[in-house]
Formats: structure tokens, sequence, C-alpha cells
């Protein structure tokens, strides 16, 4: 099996790693938050992340969250622009005005580094990195350093990822909340049709929503569509799926206890298997409407506007980190 790491120009304008692990294919684009803008398993014919190559870099950067597997930080909403944290309440510009809130934060829009790739006997790894301090435009509101460490590792069994977010502070503790904007293909198997698309996610209770997307509190008990997802029968294209939250449950695959969650094409049999390390409490599952042959699932470690709901870090998933302090994610990635 043959093992590549390196870096060549997106549109000849920015820096990407490009790696390579048998079957596999993939291209990391730090200019774009650290963004896995391209995915493939080119023996099955599998195309993992929506893409559109015809579109201009600018047309990209101005819609990051909705191509490739972007990493969020903070994850989906702050009502008002508020993050309550234990010494100091922030206040963050509303950049989702119909709604109130503040969405989907800031750290995938910036310009990251490639700090490393590397070629070892059984896989090709791309390391990147931001340090956010007060060079950065959002420091006036959010005055805490961090640093956000990437390691894209590809190897025969597929993708995996680590995020580590470190505490740069002396002072301040560092709210944790992240989560990936997944945008999986809706068919992603060339050739497939939408409608053969299947999707299983082991979900538990439903988070209730209110107007402005924030959760009221009440927690529903799953419905025949909700429950489509632990049956592996719901078809996460063609229909308007808007915001599905859940808590996060244990599932199954092949018999062995199964932490994630699993495309099917129904035509072909191919599969694409997404697994999330336990720090992820919480999934949301959206579409854009159903129309435009992706959907995205989502993991996170919080409950969208976590740090303003008053309730107990158990079950909101709300973290802090203390000055000099790291915490580590992971996910994994593959086809079958």
């Amino acid at each position: 099996m043959s093992f590549s790491a390196k870096v060549t120009k997106f549109k000849r304008q920015k820096d990407v790693v490009e790696l390579t692990a048998g079957r596999y294919k993939a291209t990391v684009a730090p200019f774009l938050g650290s963004n896995v803008i391209h995915f493939t398993d080119e023996e099955n014919r599998i195309d993992f992340f929506r893409n559109d190559d015809s579109r201009s870099l600018k047309e990209i950067m101005r819609e990051p969250v909705i191509y490739g597997f972007p990493t969020l930080y903070l994850p989906n909403r702050l009502h008002n622009g508020i993050l309550k944290a234990s010494n100091h309440t922030y206040e963050f510009p509303v950049n989702e005005t119909a709604l109130g809130n503040f969405l989907h934060g800031f750290l995938h829009k910036r310009e990251h580094e490639i700090v490393a790739t590397e070629v070892t006997e059984d896989s090709a790894i791309a390391k990147t990195s931001y340090t956010y301090n007060e060079a950065d435009p959002m420091y006036k509101y959010f005055p805490v350093k961090f640093r956000a460490d990437y390691t894209f590792t590809l190897k025969e069994d597929g993708l995996h990822y680590e995020f580590t977010m470190t505490n740069l502070s002396r002072t301040r503790q560092l709210p944790f909340g992240m989560c990936n904007h997944t945008a999986f293909n809706g068919p992603f198997v060339e050739g497939a049709e939408g409608k053969d698309t299947r999707l299983y996610v082991p979900v538990a209770d439903r988070w209730v929503l209110d107007e402005n997307c924030i959760p009221t509190l009440e927690i529903r008990q799953l419905s025949n569509h909700d429950r489509q997802y632990l049956t592996g029968s719901q078809i996460p294209v063609l229909q308007d799926i808007d915001n599905d939250v859940y808590n996060i449950a244990m599932g199954e695959d092949g018999g062995e206890p199964f932490y994630g969650s699993i495309m099917t094409d129904e035509a072909s049999g191919k599969q694409i298997v997404y697994e999330v390390s336990k720090d992820f409490k919480f999934w949301i599952i959206w579409n854009h409407k159903g129309d435009k042959e992706y959907f995205c699932v989502e993991p996170m470690t919080w409950m969208i506007d976590a740090p303003n709901l008053g309730i107990a870090p158990s079950e909101s998933g709300y973290l802090e980190l203390a000055p000099g302090e790291s915490k580590t994610v992971s996910e994994h990635i593959y086809s079958r």
C-alpha cells in the first residue's frame, strides 16, 4: 500500500495538504479552518463530503460550514451572542440577525498554519494549528488566548481526526465546546440516487427548540420520524430535516457497541461509518431543506447555548479549561 503527504496549491492560490493511503485520498485546507475539503474512496467510488470545484475560492470561503468537514468553535448558537462563563460574561456580535444569535463561531473561518506533514509505514499525516490571541478580530469580544491543534491521519482503515484545544490564558477559564458540521454527500456513491441513501444514528431523547433555535429544556420522547434514525431507515435527503437535536446513545454495529452514525447506499450496500469519541454528547441533523444533495450529521460536545441554559454541565455538556489545560477529541471516518 502506498502513502503520501504533500503540500500543493488549491486553485493555484492557497496551500493544502494532499494525503493518500491506498484507496483513500484526502485534502486538508488550512486556509479554510483546517477543513477536509475532499475525501474519497477511489476503489469504491465514494465521495464522502460535499464539494464543488466549480465554485471560486471566494465563494467557498463565504460558506465554509456547508462544504467538507469543518470544525466549529463555538458550536451552533449562542442566544443574543451571550456566553456566561464561570468567571466572566462575554458578548459576541449577533451574526444570525433573524433569530438573534451568534452562529457557528469563528475558528472555521481563520487561516491556519501547516505544522507538519509526515509519512510512516502505515499512514499519511497532516498537522495544522491556529493560535488565537490579540491579532484575531474576535479578541475584543473574547479575550481568552488559546491554541487549536489538528491532526489528520489517513490509514488503510480511513481518516482519523484529533482536535486539541489548549488554554493559553494566564487567568481566565476557557469555555470548551466544539462540533463538526460534517457535510456528507447524499448520494455519496458515484451514480447512486438520493432516494437510496439511509442514515443510522443511535439517538436518545429529543431536545425541543424554540422559534430562535434555542433549547426550551423540554425533552420529548422519540416520534416515528426520530425512530427511523434508530432503525437505519431514515432518508436524510429529499425531505426537510431542520435541526433534529438529540442526546447521543450507544448503538450497535455488527453486534459490537458503536458510538457514531452509519450511512448506507441501499442499492450497492456500500457504507460510510462515522465514529466519534465519547466527548461528544449530542447530535444535530440538518440538510438545508433536503434538496441540495447533502446532509449534515453534526456531533457536538455541548448543547446549543449550553453556557446560558442554567442546567447542570452533566446535562448541557458545558466544560471549561483552566489556564494551561488541554482537551482532545477524536473521530474516525471510513467506508466499507
